[in-house]
């Protein structure tokens, strides 16, 4: 089915080749777990059964999206490695996951991570955790599928609006059939494919210069492009600390709240076999990323010494967000160039997959069980996983294609993760930390919460005479606001109330734990 489409531009038979071999062994390895998905257990938790080393590598490619892959070069090409301030987040919250976060839902959880947040509070609680967590992979899935398609078309000529449709089929296909177990194993092999692809790249960028490989970094360093944004306290601009800030809220939201990784942690053998996934994934992107970061710079070196290969439409930012793939496509040669595609579509499919994955589960499992069929046998269930499973890949598919009119799709993305996130980061944190909290304190939190992330996101650019509403402060920052407003209230509230929390709910929880 791709043939033709590959064969439309500058792609030679190699390259061709490569690609279809990808795209139909991955699809085909996804569909070889069908048999082991046939229940609820195993299509969201693979019967608990994984090894954590390819937990981990599954949590890695999670992380390793095309936002990753292409969005960090073109960020890096542009400015400088203020992204890597975020990576450098991660192995704070790793230890506040070994520590806190395996121990409890491994303790506490059947299926979901939202099972929690109603023993500790209230029903509403689950479903609002639930409903945000949605919300974010859609957001994901969309900003995931628009950078893909992207660079795709760069190299077979193919409008972005069609290869987004035809990724978007493919990757609900596999997921569909292979559950959890499924996507786990496709994103171990995806995960050696686009880090093979990228250190291919980076050795020809590397030797391709002039003056050898030590121009890049003295060329990187005269620009500035290793910095990391700045050390301004300006709340205003994405300094260093604006985005140290935005990543520990964001990664205690990713290992923390996020039904991604916290079913990977279910899908463990062990306890002990969950830690070493959360270790893997979450150590092994710092040096990922800077990889990714490193071929941006690399790209503006190379770039600036031989700047006539460059046409005048790539010299504008909105260009620079295809510069990556407009290098593969003309100075890579033909096998090595199939590769770093075949990379790009894992660096895609290993996150979207995840990401529909997750979302069916919360679906079925807090929603349609919880609320309309509690009585709903394990064949019903597994049979509204996979409806929900392609309903949500033609929704995410959707919010790809609204992706292609924003300015920034990754800055659309981090915005949307901010905003849903920071909710469900407080509400969690309210719970472990605040003892004296019950559902109304938290309701009381999470409707000031709500009301303060809607400022900050939407109090921008307001007509004169408005403009002392408007939110003087970064976007980046909207989940902490939304956090530290729910966790504030929520302590006011449960002084003020003196509540006995959520001794009706702890019940439910064990009854259902029961089942």
């Amino acid at each position: 089915m791709m043939m033709p489409v590959l064969a439309s531009r500058q792609l030679a038979l190699p390259d061709q080749i490569v690609v279809a071999v990808y795209l139909v062994g991955i699809v085909a390895f996804g569909a070889y777990f069908l048999k082991r998905s046939r229940t609820v257990e195993g299509f969201a938790v693979g019967s608990r059964s994984m090894p954590g080393w390819a937990l981990g590598l599954s949590i890695l490619g999670t992380y390793l999206s095309s936002i990753t892959f292409l969005a960090y070069a073109s960020d890096a090409y542009k400015s400088d490695w203020n992204r890597f301030v975020f990576s450098l987040t991660i192995p704070i919250i790793c230890v506040v996951a070994v520590l806190v976060f395996v121990p409890l839902y491994r303790r506490k959880l059947r299926i979901t991570a939202y099972e929690y947040f109603e023993e500790r509070f209230h029903p509403w609680a689950r479903s609002y955790a639930g409903v945000s967590l949605v919300l974010i992979q859609i957001g994901r899935i969309g900003a995931v599928l628009y950078y893909v398609a992207m660079a795709l078309s760069e190299f077979v000529g193919v409008r972005v609006h069609w290869i987004i449709l035809v990724l978007g089929f493919a990757v609900i296909i596999y997921t569909v059939l292979g559950g959890i177990e499924g996507v786990v194993w496709t994103d171990v092999v995806q995960v050696f494919i686009l880090v093979g692809g990228a250190l291919a790249c980076v050795g020809i960028l590397l030797f391709s210069m002039p003056e050898g490989p030590g121009q890049i970094f003295s060329i990187g360093s005269a620009r500035g492009k290793f910095g990391l944004g700045g050390w301004s306290l300006n709340l205003a601009l994405p300094t260093f600390w604006v985005i140290f800030i935005y990543g520990i809220v964001e990664n205690l939201k990713n290992f923390g709240v996020d039904q991604n990784y916290i079913q990977r942690y279910l899908a463990a053998k062990s306890s002990r076999e969950a830690r070493k996934a959360l270790w893997t994934g979450g150590l092994i992107y710092v040096p990922v990323s800077a990889l990714f970061l490193f071929i941006g710079t690399a790209l503006f070196a190379y770039y600036s010494v031989h700047s006539g290969k460059l046409p005048v439409d790539y010299q504008t930012a909105k260009g620079a967000d295809r510069i990556f793939p407009f290098f593969i496509v003309t100075e890579l040669p033909a096998g090595v160039r199939g590769l770093l595609i075949a990379a790009i579509l894992a660096a895609a499919m290993s996150t979207v997959d995840s990401s529909i994955n997750s979302s069916a589960t919360v679906c079925i499992v807090d929603f349609y069980k919880r609320y309309f069929r509690r009585e709903a046998s394990d064949r019903q269930s597994l049979m509204g996983m996979r409806i929900v499973t392609v309903v949500l890949g033609i929704i995410g598919t959707g919010a790809a294609l609204l992706m292609i009119r924003a300015k920034s799709a990754l800055d659309v993305w981090w915005n949307i993760s901010a905003v849903f996130g920071g909710g469900m980061v407080g509400l969690f944190l309210l719970g472990i930390l605040v003892r004296g909290a019950g559902h109304v304190s938290a309701l009381c939190g999470v409707i000031v919460s709500i009301a303060m992330i809607c400022w900050a996101t939407f109090a921008r650019s307001l007509p004169k005479g408005w403009t002392w509403l408007e939110c003087p402060f970064h976007p980046h920052l909207t989940g902490l606001f939304g956090a530290a407003a729910l966790i504030l209230v929520g302590c006011v509230a449960a002084a003020i109330l003196r509540e006995d929390r959520g001794a009706p709910s702890r019940l439910n929880m064990e009854k259902e734990l029961q089942k």
